[in-house]
């Protein structure tokens, strides 16, 4: 199947905020109907077959899946090249060299951040996103113009997609003088969090790094999400420095670990002990699946690790690859880690719904009585088919409002942008 057996009016007769969406697969396979006041779920009733409520304010799914909306746990809204031309990938031998290209490409960009950022994320809600976690790159040569581009597209998009800020040292911390000073400023203006990058791999200095990000995070009461690339026992071994900080600091729930490739390198033993160590202190880890070993993710669950997922990069200097679309990311994940099973899929789909809600600290997810509307129905039966039939989005709401997916009328006339100088 790849329709519900009734899809829902079209888009001009859907109201702008239902109260009823009539007849929903739940999550757990019950079939039900929602109801919808003041942008929240005010109750969960049992579906009557052959039912078909005629109040105004319905909407008939005919069985379709209804999901919380999905969270994109990880990306770079600053970094995205949709809606610009198109630049060819370019092959680098190291992180240097990439973060060295990637400047190179972002000075001869002519479209403005928060036209690219805008572009990414109406294609997110367009594909049920209602919340994200967005690292901007925050180093000396850009300062703070990428947040501010962000923080524009922020408020552009209230009501429409919840964004969170990560302030992101892609330069390094302490190999760039002045980043620190960087990092409190763009806290102060409105990052939700701080990150880091590879402390040893690229700063070679473990304790300067994180020592410095703690402080902050300390400082303006924010949260922690640094990337670790770096492998093998030298990446597990920062993985419990940073355990250890957010023990110490009482930060548990508050840090997350992006990448974590270290993981899928070591042996067993080393992982159980990692694995201890980050769920103890309530450290979570993000995956995006590829571009690099996967942490054994059912082995890091069975230790209480929280686990989930994001984009990471969509068509940028860094991959040409991405479509925002969390059930395709979860496909993927589901792929690399052989997870197939119908319970192994549910397990995928909570890394896009609750586990990465709970990783950014969402109030009010869910599916309940008092939860926020925040919603995706899609054309599935159920949520192994959602995971791996890459099914369209019926619905999108936020905070009860029908947000999407926009109608062709809705779109601007196509123009395709000239092409790129030397491309």
């Amino acid at each position: 199947m790849t329709q519900p057996t009734h899809a829902p009016r079209s888009p001009q007769q859907v109201p702008v905020a239902p109260e009823v969406l009539a007849d929903v697969t739940l999550p757990d396979g019950r079939r039900a109907d929602v109801h919808l006041r003041d942008g929240r779920i005010s109750s969960v009733t049992r579906h009557l077959p052959g039912a078909h409520p005629s109040a105004d304010g319905a909407v008939e799914l005919g069985g379709a899946l209804l999901l919380p909306a999905l969270v994109d746990g990880h990306a770079h809204l600053d970094k995205t090249l949709l809606g610009a031309p198109w630049v060819p990938h370019r092959s680098t031998a190291t992180l240097a060299e990439q973060i060295a290209d990637e400047r190179a490409v972002r000075a001869s960009v002519t479209v403005p951040v928060a036209e690219r950022a805008t572009a990414l994320a109406e294609r997110m809600i367009d594909l049920g996103t209602g919340h994200v976690r967005s690292h901007v790159d925050i180093d000396p040569e850009v300062r703070l113009d990428g947040l501010h581009a962000l923080l524009e597209v922020r408020e552009r998009f209230r009501g429409r997609l919840g964004i969170q800020l990560v302030a992101f040292p892609q330069s390094g911390v302490i190999a760039s003088p002045g980043v620190a000073d960087l990092l409190d400023a763009a806290l102060a203006e409105g990052c939700e969090l701080v990150g880091g990058l590879d402390p040893w791999g690229f700063d070679h200095d473990v304790d300067g790094q994180l020592d410095t990000v703690f402080a902050l995070a300390e400082r303006h009461g924010a949260g922690i999400d640094l990337h670790l690339h770096d492998g093998g026992e030298t990446g597990t071994g920062q993985l419990r420095a940073i355990a250890e900080r957010t023990a110490a600091l009482g930060l548990g729930g508050q840090v997350a670990v992006s990448h974590a490739y270290a993981l899928g390198q070591v042996d067993g033993a080393e992982v159980d002990r990692t694995a201890r160590a980050l769920a103890e202190a309530g450290v979570a880890v993000m995956t995006n699946g590829p571009r690099g070993t996967m942490p054994p993710l059912p082995r890091l669950r069975e230790h209480g690790v929280r686990v989930f997922a994001g984009s990471d990069n969509i068509r940028d200097t860094w991959w040409p690859f991405g479509t925002a679309d969390m059930l395709e990311r979860a496909t993927t994940i589901g792929l690399e880690g052989a997870l197939m099973t119908d319970g192994e899929l549910h397990q995928i789909a909570e890394l896009v719904t609750g586990e990465a809600a709970d990783a950014l600290r969402l109030p009010d997810y869910g599916l309940t009585p008092g939860c926020r509307a925040d919603l995706v129905a899609v054309a599935a039966h159920g949520v192994p088919e959602a995971v791996a039939a890459h099914p369209r989005r019926l619905l999108v709401l936020h905070e009860g409002r029908v947000v999407g997916p926009r109608t062709p009328a809705d779109f601007p006339a196509l123009r395709l942008p000239p092409t790129a100088p030397g491309s």
